[in-house]
This record gives structure tokens, sequence and C-alpha cells, in this order.
């Protein structure tokens, strides 16, 4: 029997869920009459989206459709971060969508301080973008896990490694 359980807090998504979400978004604006002639391009990077259209009306038109189209392939909305609209060569405008992953060190050390605070007998430690928690009961690790499911951060949150 291991003497102590662990599971680490992580923020990710599946790229390759992503992939498909913006590949579906290209295909409806392709399809879509209000969209057919804007002559729209998304660019997926690892992460990043570039949106590159016809107006800021059509801007917002297709993060309606990024965002369902996310949503349905369990993408948190949380990993969209939207930059500012720039314009393009011949009245074009164009965006840079971040995608956000990974715990930033204010946000891990705020983790850490409200398990620590909550929770006497569960040890927490920052371990690059994730949080590591361990402790030798896992009743104290359910809790923490319900603890953390309850809060609302500013990226979406998952558990793995639970060992």
């Amino acid at each position: 029997m291991a003497s102590n359980y662990t599971f680490d807090i992580v923020s990710d998504f599946d790229h390759q869920e992503m992939v498909n979400a913006v590949d579906q978004t290209r295909r409806e604006i392709e399809t879509r009459y209000d969209l057919k002639d804007s002559q729209t391009t998304l660019e997926l990077t690892e992460d990043t989206i570039t949106v590159n259209t016809d107006s800021e009306f059509t801007l917002d038109t297709i993060h309606d459709i990024l965002r369902n189209k996310a949503a349905k392939r369990n993408l948190s909305q949380k990993i969209f971060e939207y930059g500012t609209v720039e314009s393009a060569s011949g009245n074009r405008v164009r965006q840079v969508i971040t995608l956000k992953r990974g715990i930033d060190k204010e946000l891990a050390k705020e983790i850490t301080k409200k398990i620590k605070n909550e929770f006497k007998k569960v040890q927490p430690s920052i371990q690059g973008d994730s949080v590591r928690v361990s402790s030798k009961s896992k009743d104290d690790l359910q809790a923490v896990v319900q603890t953390i499911k309850q809060e609302n951060y500013p990226v979406p949150l998952q558990i793995t490694n639970y060992r």
C-alpha cells in the first residue's frame, strides 16, 4: 500500500477537439449565406487562433460560432482570451485569440494557499504550471477535489494522475 496518495491540478484542453471545432467553424462560415462572401480565414496554431474577416460585426458572429462549436466538443469557454481587433489590409479586421493552457504562478499560489488553509493534513506543491496535492488519506484528497470543483477560477481546471 502506498504511503502517500497524490493528484495533479492542471489547466489544459484537448488540442484535437480544438482542431475539430475550428474546422466545423470554417465549414459553417462557408455554408452560411450571410458569411459566404466575407472571405474569412481562421488559422489555428498550437496556442492561437487568428481570425481575418471583413468587419467587426462578422467577427462577433464568428466568435459566437466558434464558442458554440467548442462547447459542443466539451471545451471550456475560459480557454479563449480575445486579443485586440486590428485593421488588416483591404478594409479588413484581424484578431488573435490566445488559447490559455497551464496555471500561472499567481493562481497556483492562490490554489495552494486555499488548500493549506482548509485542509491541514494535505500538502500542495507548485510544480511548473500545475499543482500537485498529496496526502496519506484518500478521503482528504476527495474533499480537496470537491472544493476545487466548486470554486470558479479564471482557467478551466482538471484533476489528473490520481494515485
